[in-house]
């Protein structure tokens, strides 16, 4: 069984059909792990969607902020923007079976045997693997109780409370750790996430550095999407950057986990590797 991650769809599923054509991907044996936001932004959102759910057992991915914001739209009352793409989400006839999908999806996956964890955005440097583990459970918990979800949905958003304290309770709890699993970049020491910067690393405010450039030790390997700006960049073997942007004209990466070979897709349908 081979292992392989990709990078943010965002909208954009025949890159990952020619990646997984290339790949030899076999759903039998092989599997996928995808950094989240399936959607937004790419012309062809509801195939994204429709084609990681009929890889069935072979495939799974992380929630990222615009499967979240996604969700909000198809089942708060809120009004909310959308977009044509997502329009044609809402509008399908499978659209509810989808959205109980995505929403019973994890925030964090994690492979013991080869030590590596995913989340969509990272992991705040105050929190040991461990403790990631657990709050991601907590969050996920809150998502699969749909009464509890979709009162949290008129609640999510909003950049506030920035800084992690054990003594959170309730949404203020949750939306801290929905921003930091699908938010965040930029975030100082104590953990407090910053949000108006979400360029490269080489500019930050003061105070603050990206997530994973906090000197922590981690026991496992850390893969994440949502940075599109770092274009697989990060410096650091133990901090893995899977979007490389092919939404923006760039390329859509595939890792193989087991040997670390990436395989790019760019938008001319053109499959190689560096």
């Amino acid at each position: 069984m081979t292992l392989y991650a990709v990078g943010d769809l965002q909208g954009c599923r025949r890159p990952l059909e020619l990646l997984l054509e290339t790949v030899g991907f076999d759903t039998s044996v092989d599997k996928l792990w995808l950094t989240g936001d399936l959607v937004n932004r790419g012309d062809d959102s509801l195939g994204c969607l429709r084609f990681v759910r009929s890889l069935g057992d072979a495939a799974e991915t992380v929630l990222g902020n615009h499967d979240l914001h996604l969700l909000a739209l198809a089942l708060s009352q809120q009004p909310m923007k959308s977009n044509p793409d997502l329009d044609r989400i809402l509008n399908a006839e499978d659209c509810l079976e989808l959205m109980e999908w995505l929403r019973t999806r994890p925030v964090l996956l994690h492979d013991a045997e080869r030590r590596l964890l995913m989340t969509h955005a990272g992991i705040p440097p105050i929190w040991s693997d461990n403790e990631a583990q657990l709050h991601a459970k907590e969050l996920e918990s809150l998502f699969a109780d749909r009464p509890r979800f979709l009162g949290f949905l008129s609640e999510m958003y909003g950049d506030k409370p920035d800084v992690w304290s054990d003594d959170l309770t309730g949404t203020e709890r949750y939306r801290y750790l929905t921003n930091a699993f699908t938010r965040m970049r930029f975030c100082g020491p104590d953990g407090r996430l910053e949000f108006k910067h979400k360029d490269g690393i080489d500019d930050f405010p003061t105070g603050m550095r990206p997530w994973f450039d906090w000197p922590v030790k981690r026991e496992h390997t850390v893969l994440f999407g949502h940075w599109a700006a770092l274009m697989g960049r990060t410096g650091n073997d133990d901090f893995v950057a899977l979007d490389t942007g092919y939404v923006w004209n760039n390329y859509l990466t595939l890792m193989n986990l087991d040997t670390g070979e990436r395989l790019h897709c760019d938008t001319a349908g053109i499959v190689f590797s560096v």
